[in-house]
């Protein structure tokens, strides 16, 4: 980043100058070619190249879990990630999770429980979920407890998140069963 203003780059998400680059993404399962500085955050490319508006800037300094995807199937915040990072690799967002007609369990479950305020966490929150209920079937209110640290609701709707990803949780034990 010599050469270039750190505030401006990780707010505006700069990507001029000399270094642009042809790099290919794997997100939600299609490949996407786009040209960038490969220092430039993913969150950046997601939004602004690929028009992918689900995943969110929140705080830009990788604390608040808005912009959280799964590469690779762990989470991780896409503010500070560059991009030529994941080049190669499998990126989830929001948008690859469900969809209207036939949407995950946990956004069904979300849906159900009211867990979201004013939903600006929701696509981070709802990710890490996710490897969450990938990596653990069955998980315990501290172990989900414990999977959305990273994620900050400010709107206080902490005890309707946890009882939604239980019930995704069970919805999800209860389909595999059938």
């Amino acid at each position: 980043m010599q050469g270039r203003c750190s505030v401006c780059y990780r707010v505006g998400g700069f990507t001029g100058g000399n270094g642009m680059e042809e790099i290919t993404l794997n997100v939600n399962g299609k490949a996407a070619r786009v040209t960038a500085d490969p220092d430039t955050p993913l969150l950046d490319v997601l939004r602004n190249h690929l028009g992918m508006m689900g995943t969110r800037f929140g705080c830009g300094l990788e604390q608040c879990g808005s912009c959280m995807v799964l590469i690779d199937g762990q989470p991780e915040k896409s503010c500070g990630k560059a991009v030529s990072t994941v080049a190669g690799k499998p990126v989830l967002t929001i948008e690859g999770l469900g969809s209207p007609e036939q949407p995950h369990p946990l956004q069904t479950a979300f849906l159900d429980e009211q867990a979201g305020q004013c939903g600006y966490c929701l696509s981070g929150i709802l990710i890490s979920a996710k490897a969450l209920l990938d990596r653990n079937a069955s998980p315990t209110r501290a172990e989900i407890a414990t999977a959305l640290d990273d994620n900050i609701c400010r709107c206080g709707s902490h005890l309707r998140i946890l009882r939604a990803v239980e019930h995704a949780a069970a919805a999800m034990r209860a389909g595999e069963a059938r």
